[in-house]
């Protein structure tokens, strides 16, 4: 879904021009909309923009990971809802996808949601491999350790988002 701006500034980058300064200087609107693409929970993207302005990405990366920590269980079934298990290229193979989907609807059947993994650092023709690998080795763990991997992945996942939000200039 697109990113709606609220009355930025004419000449003003939209959500995704961000660097650090212009996400401080941001209507609220927008640094939240900005944000959600990084974690999709609407108080996270509130406490985050609340607490503007940063003095670096550091105190930025800070209070996104301790925003993320007091989240309830609503909030973060919420921020699982807006993400998207992980797929493979058009053109892998058909076994591989049929793998892969297995896997997911595996997961997603036993955790009631979507996979997340994060894999940055890891080149994206290992990504598959590492999906798969990550899919079967969390199945085996319970409810209560799954949501913990969980909730590091999705941190995980939104301090790398956040660092390409603000260094996209």
């Amino acid at each position: 879904m697109p990113l709606q701006s609220c009355g930025s500034v004419p000449g003003r980058p939209g959500p995704h021009g961000f660097d650090l300064r212009r996400f401080n200087d941001a209507p609220a609107c927008d640094a939240e909309a900005a944000l959600l693409e990084c974690f999709g929970s609407h108080r996270w993207a509130q406490r985050v923009t609340a607490h503007r302005p940063y003095p670096d990405l550091d105190a930025l990366l800070a209070a996104a990971d301790e925003a993320g920590y007091d989240l309830s269980p609503t909030d973060r079934a919420e921020a699982l809802a807006a993400e998207v298990s992980s797929g493979l290229p058009a053109d892998a193979a058909p076994s591989a996808h049929l793998a892969l989907a297995a896997a997911h609807a595996a997961y997603e059947s036993r955790f009631g949601h979507a996979f997340v993994i994060c894999l940055d650092g890891v080149r994206p023709a290992e990504h598959p491999d590492q999906v798969l690998a990550g899919i079967r080795a969390r199945l085996g763990h319970d409810p209560d350790q799954e949501r913990v991997v969980t909730a590091d992945e999705m941190r995980r996942l939104a301090r790398g988002r956040i660092i390409g939000l603000v260094s996209s200039q």
